[in-house]
């Protein structure tokens, strides 16, 4: 028997249904397992990447005028609770439950408050144009939910807004001071510079530097920073 017109396009309907229904099903597996990951690492009763905030984000925050501002994988908070202190409108956005906790005990032993929202990236949604600054720090994602971040992104901030980043690199495999071991979660400023084809690349650099953040970032590190602005 052979397939008319009709038969092979709906097979082929059904095929493409069939493989997108597979891809949802493994970005929730992998949402869920990331989930458990960081309220396991994050239950923890340390700060796991220390109190103080990232030395790269505070260097450039300190330098702008305060705004509104959104920190991208917050953790537990150090980098958000620092802007807050210093009079920043300050949103966090992350997947874990005990990220949070953390982060607002932490806001209120240092006497501010911070906005979180426990979510996965992929479905955080804000209005366009909110934020002065978004902020990524040590948030490693697969390549796929990297680029949709990215694209959000540059929706949500304000024309002349700023993103900071600073991510660990493929030569990161080769230390000892944290980081993903997944090399599709990891950077290079070319592909900084190709993915971010919209936005006026201010600073990009490839260098190392010795990581003292609590017990997880702690020697040697292989790192890529960014400073870009939304044109």
């Amino acid at each position: 028997m052979f397939l008319n017109s009709s038969d092979s396009y709906i097979t082929f309907v059904v095929e493409i249904v069939t493989i997108f229904d597979s891809m949802e099903n493994n970005m929730n597996a992998y949402i869920e397992d990331t989930r458990k990951f960081w309220d396991t690492r994050f239950a923890k009763e340390d700060y796991m990447y220390g109190r103080a905030p990232n030395v790269f984000y505070k260097s450039v925050i300190d330098s702008l005028s305060v705004g509104k501002v959104l920190i991208a994988g917050a953790g537990e908070g150090r980098d958000g609770v620092y802007a807050a202190t210093k009079g920043w409108d300050t949103y966090c956005v992350d997947m874990s439950e005990a990220g949070r906790e953390k982060t607002i005990a932490l806001a209120a032993e240092m006497g501010v408050e911070v906005n979180y929202m426990v979510a996965d990236i992929s479905s955080a949604n804000y209005p366009a144009a909110s934020f002065d600054v978004i902020v990524s720090v040590f948030f490693h994602l697969p390549e796929r939910v990297r680029l949709q971040f990215y694209e959000n992104m540059q929706q949500w901030l304000k024309p002349g807004g700023v993103f900071i980043l600073q991510a660990f690199t493929p030569a990161q495999l080769s230390n000892t001071s944290g980081g993903p071991k997944d090399i599709d979660m990891l950077v290079t400023a070319d592909q900084l510079f190709r993915e971010l084809p919209d936005m006026n690349i201010i600073q990009l650099e490839e260098k190392v530097v010795v990581l003292d953040e609590g017990t997880h970032h702690c020697g040697k590190a292989n790192v890529v920073d960014l400073i870009a602005k939304k044109k």
